[in-house]
């Protein structure tokens, strides 16, 4: 065998051994991979985004409360626009809490707490039931059990004055003992629970700095 035929030999077993090793490395491709798809540079250098951004849509602090579209929807939509941390569902927690505080200093007849949460309107009418409650020799034993219901049913904005009024109907659940000044029990029982409604008008000039709330109107 001459030397030119064992060359041959040599450089051909040497280019099989390459491509047995590049295939190990590499793998191989199925016959219905497609091929790679070629990006231009000046595409490849702008990342697309993972996701559309859709804008818009109704606020869902406003319409999970009322009705999208009603005047209670536009008027807490106004509120927001003129104090934009305003937020429906932290003041309805807020609410919550401030009706019982008030209802809770209203039967035991000490307003002296819950005074700068109370309209001087409101403040004058609840002390004079307490007034007259002390002038018969009442007082009330009152205990708080919790919250039933709290729904958001009204909302109003004065654009001239910028003040927003929320009302809120409460369903609380409470025991209540009306004594006399011997201590007698004229009505009411300790170990009943009974359902109390009240609508609540809260009322505050947006985006004052006084973050208060004040109770401006009663109903039942």
């Amino acid at each position: 065998m001459s030397s030119s035929v064992i060359e041959l030999l040599v450089l051909a077993g040497i280019a099989i051994f390459l491509i047995l090793r590049l295939k190990n490395v590499l793998g191989t491709r199925g016959g219905f991979e497609k091929p790679p798809v070629q990006v231009p540079a000046q595409e490849a250098r702008q990342p697309r985004p993972d996701f559309e951004v859709i804008e818009g849509g109704p606020d869902r602090d406003i319409v999970d409360h009322v009705d999208s579209g009603s005047p209670a929807a536009e008027a807490l939509a106004k509120m927001k626009a003129a104090e934009p941390a305003f937020i429906v569902g932290e003041f309805l927690q807020g609410a919550r809490g401030a009706y019982e505080m008030i209802l809770m200093a209203f039967e035991r007849g000490d307003l002296s707490e819950v005074r700068d949460f109370l309209a001087p309107e409101v403040h004058d009418s609840f002390l004079d039931v307490i007034q007259e409650r002390e002038r018969q020799g009442l007082t009330i034993d009152a205990n708080f059990v919790g919250i039933r219901e709290l729904v958001l049913v009204g909302a109003a904005f004065d654009d001239a004055t910028r003040e927003g009024e929320v009302t809120v109907r409460f369903t609380a659940e409470v025991t209540s003992v009306v004594r006399d000044v011997n201590g007698t029990t004229v009505e009411g029982d300790p170990n009943l629970i009974k359902r109390q409604r009240d609508i609540w008008t809260f009322g505050r000039v947006m985006g004052s700095d006084d973050p208060n709330w004040q109770l401006v109107a009663t109903g039942a």
